[in-house]
């Protein structure tokens, strides 16, 4: 237990720190207007108070990432709460503190078109492809996910058809109104269930007295039932992607930088939310370490259950804060969910209204754009869930890649201090790289064969950024 409590306030004071350095290098200008002030249009620029944007982006980016994704990488050990800490404040908070700061920066834009400012057209073109496609499988995950939970919460009352009917409806409603009037108004009520769950898990730990392994010399070892097949690098870091870096929260951030009222709130509104994910994924990779008796029982429970979480998730749930506050720890894990794939829907929304130029205050512009996007998902949702959630996990990491390598060009061309997203950038190049290749759903090539294409691709990405910062210093002098 004592490396969890120290994991946590790790990242608490981490935030107070790394959340400070990264504002001052960003530059920010607390007198400047905010898009929320300059742009309003009532339906997208909405200025709201700090308090709620900081807990719709929380709930935002925050989905069944932490949660099932922690669930899943603690088959790997104590490692997987280095990677939670260390992934947190160093990747994730940087990743989503200026990927946010320059939506703000940018009009309230998405991402993939900022990201054609710094890394050219054919990124932009490639972004505004791979960024559609991944805000889609996020939808559909989280569908599939909740509705699954809430069968079983509500005895199979409907079947899951019926759930998954009741989702699509209100992901509808969410993604064509205006942000305050569905969104801005229940996200509270769903960030109390989620807190309460966290809480809840948390304290139950401590009465129970649940032995948590710790992270020691000998625990930082792969405890995977099949550690040849799934090494620690680069699955743990692909796996853990919400509790640790996550490119679907550039996709969100863009929604508040276009509610905020001063820059001075994306230091708790970026940063603090990924913080506040982090110790999140940290409850839950804990508990799912020790609640069936040790890392070994978990990888043969996710096994037995076919990797679904979900089955682990409900047992932790009930068995520790009883029927009620099952009911209400569950809750809060639908919620997560849901409040990720409403915005999901609304990103991709704003993300094609962006590409066309089109207008989004009247409602029929939002339909048009909208419905296409609900029959591609509704579509995905025959499939295989566990196959829509591994090509998701390695296509949100490959994204935060891109975003931590946009980062890393905005502050070369601004004579700022690259290397607070350069190292995390070709840190997540190795990762991504080289799971395409060694994953079961990749290439599926050896290890080593998949560290050398890694090696050798994340190599030349540092020699590109190092030609890019010789070009820039050359037309500077000029």
């Amino acid at each position: 237990m004592i490396s969890l409590i120290a994991s946590i306030i790790a990242l608490i004071i981490g935030y107070f720190v790394l959340s400070k350095i990264s504002q001052n290098i960003f530059g920010i200008d607390p007198n400047r207007k905010t898009p929320a002030v300059s742009m309003a249009d009532g339906v997208d620029f909405v200025p709201l108070p700090v308090w709620k944007i900081f807990l719709i982006q929380f709930l935002n980016i925050a989905g069944l990432g932490p949660i099932f994704g922690a669930v899943a990488g603690a088959m790997w050990g104590p490692v997987a709460f280095l990677w939670i800490v260390l992934g947190t404040l160093f990747a994730g908070g940087v990743h989503d503190y200026f990927s946010g700061m320059l939506s703000v920066k940018h009009n309230g834009e998405s991402i993939t078109e900022i990201s054609g400012y710094y890394l050219g057209n054919n990124v932009k073109q490639f972004m505004r492809i791979f960024s559609v496609v991944l805000l889609i499988m996020v939808g559909t995950v989280f569908i599939m996910g909740p509705a699954k939970i809430l069968v079983g919460i509500s005895g199979g009352f409907g079947g899951i058809t019926f759930w998954v009917a009741i989702i699509f409806v209100y992901y509808i409603l969410s993604t064509v109104l205006p942000i305050d009037k569905l969104i801005g108004k229940i996200y509270p009520l769903f960030g109390i269930a989620l807190l309460f769950m966290v809480v809840g898990i948390f304290v139950m730990m401590f009465k129970a007295d649940i032995h948590v392994p710790e992270v020691t010399l000998a625990n930082l070892k792969n405890f995977h039932s099949n550690p040849d097949t799934f090494p620690i690098f680069p699955f743990v870091f692909v796996t853990i992607a919400c509790g640790a870096i996550s490119g679907f929260h550039a996709t969100q951030s863009p929604l508040m930088a276009r509610c905020m009222t001063n820059e001075k709130q994306g230091r708790s509104i970026f940063f603090g939310t990924m913080v506040t994910e982090g110790i999140v994924a940290l409850v839950w990779a804990a508990i799912g370490m020790s609640f069936f008796g040790g890392i070994k029982e978990l990888n043969e429970v996710m096994e037995g259950q076919g990797g679904n979480a979900a089955f682990v998730v409900n047992e932790i749930s009930y068995s520790l804060l009883g029927k009620i506050g099952g009911i209400l720890a569950l809750l809060g894990v639908v919620a997560a969910p849901i409040t990720s794939g409403d915005t999901a829907f609304r990103s991709a929304r704003l993300i094609i209204a962006d590409i066309f130029k089109s207008k989004q205050g009247p409602i029929l512009n939002r339909f048009l754009i909208s419905l296409p996007l609900f029959v591609i998902a509704y579509l995905l949702t025959q499939l295989d869930f566990a196959i829509v959630w591994r090509y998701f996990a390695w296509a949100n990491q490959t994204l935060a890649t891109v975003v931590l390598w946009t980062i890393t060009m905005f502050l070369v061309k601004s004579g700022k201090n690259y290397w607070i997203s350069l190292v995390p950038a070709v840190f997540m190049t190795a990762v991504v790289t080289s799971y395409l290749f060694i994953a079961p759903e990749g290439l599926n090539l050896t290890a080593t064969i998949s560290y050398i294409a890694a090696l050798i691709v994340s190599s030349a990405s540092v020699l590109w950024i190092i030609f890019k910062i010789r070009k820039e210093k050359r037309e500077i002098k000029l």
